[in-house]
């Protein structure tokens, strides 16, 4: 069982990647709209909330767990680790830097993620920490606190958010990156305004298709194989407006039936 834990629905773009990849394997996923977002949340309370969803997560019967949340992926790795000893746990951060790495060119590496992803520096460390020594690597960050809102309201194509995705992109753009990481689950959805907008001057990583693909290797090389005939539970910790329609945006499945869940402390 694949566990997907993410602070919102984003991470069900991380989903439909994995289902394409691994259709045969039985998945849960988690997304704590209650808490949302956790972007302007301490690092303190960030790691509180990720211990309760891949604690639930566990007690479904997840074994291996993927943290959509680029956020939670900043923040709470090391803590979920020693938590979770038995639990096999993928990031999207460290999958999108390594094939960022593997793609730069001149070194040149953009960024752009939620504001908390950004001040986390999280990218940036991966990046020099997983770099060669004799490679120069220039880390140019660009926050994008307006792109979440904008997709969650299905607004990708509309012409102002065009705009507002030209301001966020012009400072990397004038920087000649060659590599572009998508440093939130959210942006997949503006992939193809972002090439326009870049003139396909950069690669760019998609941190869903880099966590799903570093999956399917891991499930491969290990010889692990769902037998049975896969299901797929999806569990909130909030059942608020407009989910079932923001679901269908991000998985592209009609129908989608949640479950909510309430955690006590």
């Amino acid at each position: 069982m694949i566990g997907v834990f993410d602070s919102g629905l984003g991470g069900l773009i991380v989903l439909k990647e994995i289902l394409k990849k691994s259709p045969n394997e039985s998945t849960v996923y988690f997304g704590d709209l209650a808490h949302l977002p956790y972007g302007n949340k301490s690092p303190e309370t960030v790691i509180k909330h990720a211990l309760e969803g891949v604690n639930f997560l566990k007690q479904q019967g997840a074994k291996i767990i993927i943290i959509a949340c680029n956020t939670a992926s900043a923040y709470a790795m090391s803590t979920l680790y020693k938590k979770f000893p038995k639990i096999t746990f993928f990031d999207v951060i460290s999958p999108a830097v390594q094939k960022a790495l593997a793609n730069t060119k001149n070194q040149q590496i953009g960024v752009i993620a939620t504001r908390a992803t950004i001040q986390s520096s999280a990218y940036e460390k991966a990046i020099l920490q997983k770099s060669k020594s004799e490679l120069k690597i220039k880390v140019y960050s660009q926050a994008c606190p307006l792109l979440v809102p904008l997709i969650e309201e299905g607004w990708e194509k509309q012409p102002e958010t065009n705009l507002i995705l030209k301001k966020y992109l012009k400072p990397l753009s004038q920087k000649k990156i060659d590599t572009l990481i998508l440093g939130c689950t959210h942006f997949p959805k503006l992939k193809n305004q972002i090439k326009k907008i870049i003139k396909h001057q950069a690669n760019i990583i998609d941190s869903a298709q880099t966590v799903s693909s570093k999956l399917q290797q891991y499930l491969s090389k290990n010889k692990i194989k769902n037998n049975s005939r896969p299901k797929h539970t999806f569990f909130v910790s909030d059942l608020s407006l407009g989910i079932e329609k923001m679901a269908k945006h991000f998985l592209s499945r009609n129908r989608i039936k949640f479950q909510k869940i309430v955690f006590t402390n």
